[in-house]
Order: structure tokens, then sequence, then C-alpha cells
């Protein structure tokens, strides 16, 4: 009696997606979102699934009628925490360029991850206000100065930068590209490429 050989397993090694939940913190217009969209389209031509949850999209829809209070903006980092957590348990690869200003909300995030086993990697986009407020992709820190608005953070708002973030990227010091690149290489030293 002749056997034939069976096919590979789908659970094959070759085919184990390890997901992880990438988050960029840092003031308005430091660079998060650019970066984290930069980084988004080099893991798709990877072949990675990749989600990137947008502060301003995720707001406009799951966390819609939430304001700017402590309380509030540690509502909206912890519904964002949870739906990145649920997404990179599933093998995506997902970036979040959210401010997220206080350290206890990031680091409540992270415990969750660490609970269920997901990886996560915390990112300071560490622009100084000075640049962000050059750059003000929003209009939001010339709104401020005229008086418009308050509350905005690092500016007349806390911003509680990370003390040991995973990493920590000058983004005024260098291209988006080079930003990306960085965050690639520890992607891959941590072992989640």
């Amino acid at each position: 009696m002749t056997t034939t050989p069976h096919p590979p397993s789908e659970t094959s090694r070759e085919n184990h997606v390890t997901g992880a939940t990438i988050w960029l913190t840092g003031l308005p217009s430091a660079g998060k979102t650019t970066i984290a969209y930069e980084l988004a389209g080099r893991l798709r031509d990877e072949g990675h699934r990749v989600e990137v949850l947008d502060g301003d999209e995720i707001r406009a829809f799951l966390s819609a009628g939430l304001g700017f209070t402590r309380e509030d903006r540690h509502t909206n980092v912890q519904r964002i925490g949870f739906v990145a957590e649920l997404l990179a348990s599933h093998g995506v690869k997902v970036l979040v360029p959210v401010i997220a200003p206080y350290a206890d909300s990031r680091e409540a995030v992270r415990k969750r991850h660490h609970a269920e086993g997901t990886a996560f990697v915390e990112v300071h986009v560490a622009t100084p206000v000075e640049v962000c407020s050059v750059r003000d992709v929003k209009g939001l820190y010339a709104k401020q100065a005229a008086g418009e608005i308050s509350g905005l953070t690092g500016v007349d708002d806390p911003y509680e930068a990370p003390e040991a973030p995973d990493l920590r990227i000058e983004s005024q010091d260098q291209t988006v590209r080079e930003s990306a690149a960085l965050l690639h290489a520890l992607l891959t030293e941590k072992g989640l490429l």
C-alpha cells in the first residue's frame, strides 16, 4: 500500500501572522499620522495586513459625543485601545497615530494588550511644540493663539510625554521615509515582521 503526501497544513509556520499595536503618540502636527501611513504602505507592500486607526476618524465615529475633558480623553483612548487589541489579536498590524496625552491612559492600553498576550509598541513622535506650531496641519495652533479654541494639547492642556517609549522619533531631523524606516527596523528587531 502506498501513501500520498499530505499538503502542507494551513496552520504551518509560514502562514502564522503576528499582529501588533503600534501606538504613535505626540503633539498635534508632530507627524504621527504621516509616519503611520508611510509605514502602512510599506507593510502592505510586504504582504502584511495593516489598519490605521486615525484619531480624527475615531472621534467622528467611535467616540462621537466625547469632549476633551481628561475623562473623555481617557475613554477615547480606551476605546481605541480595545479596537486595536482586537484587530492585533487577529494578526493585523494596527498603527494608531493618536495623541493620547496622559501616561496612565496609555499604560492602561499597554496592560490590556499584555493581559491578552498581544504585542504593543509605544512610539513617541517627539517633535517640539515650536515645530508643530509652524507645521500646524489643522490650524489648531493658530486658532488657539487667536483665542478661538482652548485645551490644545501641549499648549494650554497637558501632554505627558512617555518616559521610556520603545522608540523616540525626532521627526524634525529626518524625512518621513526615514522615520518610518526606523520604526520598521524596530518591528523587525522585535520579531513582529
